[in-house]
């Protein structure tokens, strides 16, 4: 358990001040208010407490009697009698006890921990979308501005009896179809909002303030494979292993005889008709008790329930190591293909805005196709919502994997 209350000072008592705007910051305040998160890290502290009570003795036991008819002995009647005991487990038992608890008080560490790196992850998916959103919305309104440009051109053509009605009516088709999308990308940052503050625990109105634009991706973040050892939930089930074998001893231990030490006091009524030396005087006892574990089954079964655990668990690390592999390799290559998706946007990007300016060359001297000029300039706002959508999808595929390896903010 070394270092815990250093890395849970980190996690959730970090101070933070001001608005958050980065993607760091937002996991900061996730961190701090999540109420699922803190119930985990809840869960965690109640495992702690497990600990002392398995490692103390049990209460001592104190008893009385009180002889009704009194018991006539050679020094005089007995009157009453106290009698103290304590027992103790078999040598090693309690150790063992405190290693268990120990060890399923990590456990609950390590869900914590996969809780909070599941947390960020939550958190991305929200926030690059946002940015993604945000994105778009510059571009409609780019868009807007040079559909109204286009309508002024085409009006005034249209007048001078050198371009089309139709044309001007293109371009309110467009225009309208623009300001539709931007209306859904205005409710669409509304819903994303308030799923972000409901992560990060606060009001669903609460203001989301983004500091950061979408950076386009060029090159592959370097993440090891050998980092998904990191993961908690390969820890986790490594310790509960651990505790499965600790439980195996544990019940070897309990099978074993447990001692007692104790005294006895009994106190004596003077006799009347003994002349004795001891006469009246009462009576101090040590004793010693052990119980006799006869009925094994249990202790049997305790130990086989241990065994059968561990290898539950062995089967189950396998598994979760095979998925987190298997997940590690699909998320690389889904970054990969988004970065080559992104390249080959943007060639496309450059040839359309080249292409495009040759048309418009074209249609300002002839005042012929604008309906070409129209379709090119929506192909290039599709290769540029399709680039932003590429790094999006990166940037996703990349806080997966951030996930995968638990990395480290």
């Amino acid at each position: 358990m070394k270092a815990l209350a250093l890395s849970i000072t980190l996690v959730l008592v970090l101070g933070y001040s001001g608005i958050g705007q980065t993607l760091e910051d937002y996991y900061v305040i996730a961190a701090q208010n999540n109420p699922g998160l803190k119930a985990k890290y809840k869960a965690f502290e109640a495992a702690m407490q497990k600990i002392p009570q398995v490692n103390s003795l049990a209460d001592p036991k104190l008893s009385f009697g009180y002889f009704i008819s009194p018991v006539e002995t050679r020094n005089g009647p007995q009157l009453m009698r106290f009698s103290l005991t304590q027992m103790f487990p078999w040598f090693g038992t309690l150790r063992l006890q405190g290693d268990v608890a120990t060890v399923l008080a990590e456990v609950k560490y390590q869900e914590f921990l996969d809780a909070r790196n599941k947390l960020y992850s939550q958190v991305s998916a929200v926030y690059y979308p946002l940015l993604e959103t945000n994105e778009l919305i510059e571009i409609e309104k780019e868009n807007l501005k040079i559909l109204t440009t286009y309508k002024s051109i085409v009006t005034s053509k249209f007048e001078n009896g050198s371009g089309s009605l139709a044309d001007a009516l293109r371009v309110d088709i467009m225009s309208t179809s623009a300001k539709t999308n931007l209306e859904v990308l205005n409710k669409t940052i509304q819903s994303a909002n308030a799923w972000l503050n409901a992560l990060l625990g606060r009001d669903n109105d609460s203001p989301i303030e983004l500091e950061e634009k979408l950076i386009i991706p060029n090159t592959p973040t370097e993440v090891l494979i050998d980092s998904l050892q990191n993961n908690p939930l390969l820890e986790s089930l490594e310790l509960k292993i651990q505790a499965s074998d600790l439980n195996q001893k544990l019940a070897t231990k309990q099978g074993l005889p447990k001692l007692g030490a104790g005294v006895e006091y009994v106190i004596l009524e003077t006799g009347k008709d003994l002349v004795t030396a001891n006469n009246g005087k009462n009576v101090f006892m040590p004793t010693v008790t052990m119980s006799i574990p006869v009925f094994r089954g249990k202790y049997r079964a305790s130990k086989k329930e241990a065994e059968l655990l561990s290898e539950s668990y062995q089967a189950e690390k396998k598994d979760v190591s095979n998925q987190l592999y298997g997940s590690f390799y699909r998320f690389k290559i889904a970054m990969e293909i988004q970065l080559d998706l992104i390249s080959s946007y943007d060639q496309q990007v450059q040839i359309s805005e080249q292409t495009l300016e040759l048309l418009y060359r074209s249609y300002a001297n002839s005042g012929k196709d604008f309906e070409e000029v129209l379709r090119l300039q929506q192909q290039l706002l599709e290769y540029r919502k399709m680039k932003i959508k590429a790094s999006v999808a990166y940037y996703a595929a990349e806080a997966e994997l951030n996930y995968l390896t638990a990395k480290t903010y």
